[in-house]
């Protein structure tokens, strides 16, 4: 397992190849995880939800439905160009392209009242992961929420989705920003979080 942040040639060359790598249209395991996810955000209509790595647009195109704007950003142009068309006629998405943390669209994001970051903080080394975390936190309104999904199986990434996971949450912590919801099933665990200020949360897991 090599521990540098893979480059966007790995996923261009992986879209490519296939248009869905990771079944995100047809899978049970990503139509309940998407579920999943999307219940854990605010009940009231959120005006501004980024989502990093946004992938072919299948949730980007869920959460446009609950959301006044999208960002949608991915480092992949086939990606990007699939999740165009998924979300053609929607009128409330604007796509990025950019390698993250290095190309993290600071000024586009920057107020948001929602930020996704589901599947892709394994595929970071853990210097990247803990800049993305500064990035994110600085986007987010004070008021906003921070959803974090990670695949808990075997990977060949640079991190498992639990160190990756860990280590993201660590630097969250340094910004003021604690865990206020978390779950683990058998395949995946996920995480929301919120600015605290000072004061500290220390919830525990509980299985689905």
């Amino acid at each position: 397992m090599t521990k540098e942040t893979w480059q966007p040639d790995i996923f261009e060359a992986l879209f490519r190849t296939n248009p869905d790598p990771w079944n995100f249209e047809t899978t049970p395991y990503e139509r309940r995880k998407l579920d999943h996810l999307l219940s854990c955000i605010p009940e009231d209509r959120i005006c501004f939800a980024v989502e990093l790595g946004c992938a072919i647009g299948v949730g980007t195109r869920r959460l446009s439905e609950r959301c006044d704007r999208v960002l949608a950003v991915d480092a992949s142009a086939t990606a990007l160009d699939l999740a165009r068309k998924r979300c053609a006629g929607t009128g409330n998405v604007n796509f990025i392209r950019a390698f993250l943390p290095d190309g993290y669209p600071a000024s586009q994001a920057a107020g948001c009242d929602l930020m996704i970051v589901s599947e892709l903080l394994y595929f970071l080394g853990k210097d990247d992961i803990r800049r993305l975390a500064a990035c994110a936190t600085d986007s987010l309104a004070k008021d906003g929420v921070l959803l974090l999904v990670n695949w808990t199986g075997q990977t060949d990434t640079p991190c498992t989705g639990d160190e990756a996971a860990d280590c993201f949450i660590q630097s969250c912590h340094e910004h003021s920003w604690e865990v206020d919801h978390r779950e683990r099933s058998g395949t995946y665990r996920l995480e929301r979080l919120r600015y605290t200020g000072a004061s500290m949360m220390q919830p525990g897991y509980s299985a689905d």
